[in-house]
């Protein structure tokens, strides 16, 4: 029983630990900022970069050979680039990708 237990406890925690660094990825804005933001990047017109063999995901590792633009809105620090028909926020630090915009 005193096994089963740990092992309970052992699980607990792992799926614990998975849901939390998942939520480090997944990005967080207040609806108005959405709305700003979308507004913002749609009148930057920004050109689309090609990358073959990487997929679109929210985590993803963006290459550091795609540039990354700063959003000019206030209380948002994550970058953007267009990779094909897709504008994607990017977190400047790891450059992996926390939010995909249609």
């Amino acid at each position: 029983m005193k096994n089963y237990l740990i092992g309970a406890a052992g699980a607990l925690l792992l799926i614990a630990g998975t849901g939390i660094s998942f939520a480090e990825d997944v990005l967080v804005l207040k609806p108005e900022q959405q709305t700003v933001v979308r507004e913002y990047i749609h009148k930057q017109k920004l050109a689309s970069v090609s990358l073959l063999g990487v997929e679109l995901n929210v985590g993803t590792a963006l290459p550091d050979t795609v540039e990354l633009h700063t959003i000019d809105v206030p209380d948002v620090r994550n970058r953007y680039t267009v990779v094909g028909d897709h504008v994607v926020l990017v977190d400047p630090d790891t450059r992996k990708i926390v939010q995909i915009i249609e």
